[in-house]
């Protein structure tokens, strides 16, 4: 009988609990205010190669990502110039669909792009083959837009050469094939010099490959970064140094090899093309806050701060890289 009254309280007391949960709940409602499209610069310029400028508008967290709305966020007749050296050159603008099939090639190799995605994404960067890039050059970008007047400087850094690039296997079990990309660099005697790592496979998916659409076709289409690509000389000014990346992975890439336990490895077999770039300090800023941010993926236990953008007036980054080129055949 005492079992069943105790029995009987407890059950009353969980009741009355549920009953003031449920009066606790109150529905919120948070207004985000709008917030005024800004101009996104995504600018660069190599040694020997024109200069590439895409100009974006900045975007709402809830607005759309269809196709047809990312058609609506390029910025269209803006005046964009570049001076070195006292000149000062223009960049008109130029849009896949408007490029013969020759071009519609360049532009897709310069880019990185595969001809089959500009032929689906209208893509307009601002370029001038008047102007190519030349290693310790100082570039000053100005874009003018009705409201909207952006600047930004870059260096073109002089050239510092990859020493050696080889590929290790990262475990010691005899029958494994997968490892990382390691190389040296000898860091000048000045302090502040800055690097970022690119690198690509240009070897083909075999015949045999699990997915039928990349048989045959090139692994890597264009160079990628991988999180983590920039470093300065902090701690190893003027000495001779190694480091080491993983294999980066394209954007929302659905390959096989990006899904299953090869992810982030080189393996053996691939012939991958690096190129190792050396960066001014506002760009390796820029990119190093950029790449935090994209690493914390909106953990709420991470430390917040914004992106060190070297453009006044706008978003993004406008960046001179002195690149270097090699090979490696991962035997």
């Amino acid at each position: 009988m005492f079992c069943q009254k105790k029995s009987s309280f407890i059950t009353t007391i969980f009741i009355v609990f549920l009953f003031s949960l449920s009066s606790c709940e109150k529905e919120i409602t948070v207004d985000i205010p709008d917030v005024e499209s800004k101009i996104v610069v995504e600018g660069s310029i190599y040694q020997d190669q024109p200069p590439l400028v895409m100009l974006t508008w900045s975007q709402g967290y809830f607005d759309p990502t269809d196709l047809s709305s990312l058609q609506e966020i390029f910025v269209h007749d803006a005046a964009v110039t570049i001076s070195v050296d006292g000149i000062a050159y223009n960049l008109p603008e130029f849009c896949t669909s408007d490029l013969s099939p020759e071009e519609l090639e360049f532009a897709s190799q310069a880019l990185g792009v595969p001809i089959s995605t500009l032929q689906s994404l209208d893509l307009c960067v601002y370029t001038s083959f008047e102007l190519f890039g030349e290693n310790g050059k100082v570039y000053s970008l100005d874009v003018t837009h009705p409201e909207h007047h952006l600047t930004s400087i870059t260096k073109l850094p002089e050239l510092v050469y990859l020493d050696t690039v080889f590929f290790d296997i990262v475990s010691s079990l005899p029958d494994d094939s997968l490892g990382f990309i390691y190389g040296n660099i000898s860091d000048p005697d000045t302090i502040g010099n800055a690097y970022r790592w690119f690198a690509k496979r240009i070897n083909h998916y075999p015949e045999w490959a699990d997915d039928e659409e990349l048989r045959g076709q090139q692994k890597d289409f264009g160079y990628i970064a991988p999180i983590g690509s920039v470093f300065d000389d902090t701690f190893f000014n003027g000495l001779t140094f190694e480091f080491a990346y993983y294999r980066g992975t394209e954007p929302n890439s659905s390959k096989f090899d990006d899904e299953n336990e090869e992810r982030g490895f080189f393996k053996r077999g691939d012939t991958i093309a690096v190129r190792g770039c050396t960066i001014d300090r506002n760009a390796y800023k820029f990119i190093y806050s950029y790449e935090s941010q994209v690493s914390n993926q909106g953990s709420p236990f991470s430390i917040p701060f914004n992106l060190e953008s070297n453009v006044n007036g706008g978003l993004g980054a406008f960046i001179g890289y002195g690149a270097i080129y090699d090979t490696v055949v991962c035997y």
